[in-house]
């Protein structure tokens, strides 16, 4: 296994946390008006099977978006709402890089490949099982890794350099 100075990424710190349910309202009830985060937008898509509440906790490159989702079709794939965490997101520096270098490790990712997720930045998804092929996983995690965008990069190379 290659040692972590060959590793050509970084992971500079978790993006979101992803909470599904049956009725998002209920989620809102304990994530916004008795915790306080702010919706700061909604994602819905019928081939991801999801309705979901975007919210916010912090701000500027630490903000940490936590999604409150609920499935479109409680009796479709995926379901959203059948983990209550769904997953937790996490910044990387490299994304392209990332996927290269943990494929070539042994990594299981989900199918889908780099995309464009609901926030707009450039995602793909770590599988929460392992394979006879790919038999490192998240196990029992779905695991979102998320391109950075250059200002959490930079911040975080600030924070690191003291």
């Amino acid at each position: 296994m290659n040692s972590p100075q060959h590793r050509p990424f970084q992971v500079l710190g978790v993006q979101q946390i992803a909470i599904g349910g049956p009725d998002k309202t209920r989620l809102r009830k304990l994530w916004v008006d008795m915790l306080g985060l702010e919706i700061t937008g909604t994602f819905r898509s019928e081939r991801e099977n999801v309705d979901e509440d975007i919210c916010a906790i912090g701000s500027g490159p630490f903000k940490v978006e936590v999604d409150l989702m609920q499935p479109l079709d409680p009796d479709k794939k995926p379901a959203v709402h059948a983990t209550p965490l769904n997953h937790v997101g996490l910044w990387i520096d490299d994304l392209p890089a990332a996927v290269g270098w943990l494929t070539a490790q042994g990594v299981r990712f989900a199918p889908g490949g780099i995309r464009q997720g609901a926030a707009g930045f450039d995602i793909c998804f770590l599988h929460p099982r392992g394979s006879e092929e790919f038999p490192i996983a998240g196990e029992g995690v779905l695991i979102e890794l998320v391109q950075a965008p250059p200002e959490v990069v930079k911040a975080f190379a600030a924070l690191a350099a003291g």
